[in-house]
């Protein structure tokens, strides 16, 4: 997605804050109307259309002023207590699986994530660094998401006809998925946390682009073909980030 180079929205935006307050406005060819974004730890970003103005952005900010606030306050709570304690469990309802985590200190320096039965997962090292451990977690996940969105991906790709090269998974803060010319698709390991119907939406959406490289009306009509729910699912993953556990980004 493109990046203004321009300061002037953004400028408008924050003089009307508290400064220190973590918004941002980031500019996409992608988007087709304004939206917001909640992120874990209470960042905001106003994503706008090119060719918006500040007036429009400012406008919009107003309208959606107290959702953002309750938001924020939400996040930014969760976040917090995030930073301090580790999840005893995962809750992964793209896959409607919960694994339990069980934590062993060992004299090990290296921490390992494995799973021990369908529902139980051992971490095991060193568990002083609570970074270290998150981002164990963090591994893991990413490890299951390239199996399990891939043979998704995979089943989909096959029903309807579409033809992807690879699949990558990233964890992203701001993009849930894209597609390169050459068809690879990257898919953002956070759609683990998002429910089902949204996951698949995301799939399809990103399957879509492979035969329609841009958001035209031949796209979203490949897209509707498939999921004429799209609408909804397309809003929900917007949002999609508040369901985002805040260690997944520490």
């Amino acid at each position: 997605m493109a990046r203004s180079s321009s300061s002037a929205a953004q400028l408008q935006l924050f003089e009307a804050r508290d400064p220190a307050q973590p918004w941002h406005v980031r500019i996409s060819r992608r988007a087709r109307r304004l939206s917001v974004r909640v992120y874990p730890g209470g960042r905001v970003e106003v994503v706008v259309p090119p060719g918006a103005s500040a007036a429009t952005v400012e406008r919009f900010v107003g309208t959606h002023r107290q959702w953002i606030d309750e938001r924020v306050a939400d996040l930014s709570a969760i976040s917090g207590i995030a930073r301090d304690t580790l999840p005893d469990a995962v809750s992964l309802p793209a896959l409607q699986r919960r694994f339990a985590i069980d934590y062993r200190r060992t004299a090990s320096s290296e921490v390992r994530a494995v799973v021990v039965a369908p529902d139980t997962l051992i971490v095991a090292g060193t568990l002083d660094n609570e970074q270290r451990v998150a981002r164990t977690l963090q591994r893991w996940l990413m490890n299951l998401a390239h199996t399990e969105l891939s043979r998704v991906l995979a089943e989909i790709a096959s029903e309807h006809d579409f033809v992807f090269r690879r699949v990558q998974i990233r964890r992203q803060r701001t993009r849930w998925g894209s597609c390169s010319a050459s068809g690879t698709i990257s898919l953002n390991v956070c759609a683990l946390f998002q429910d089902p119907a949204v996951m698949r939406y995301l799939l399809i959406h990103e399957l879509s682009h492979t035969r329609h490289m841009n958001h035209s009306r031949r796209f979203w009509a490949q897209v509707e073909a498939i999921e004429p729910d799209y609408k909804r699912l397309d809003r929900e993953l917007l949002q999609g980030w508040q369901r985002v556990p805040g260690w997944m980004f520490r």
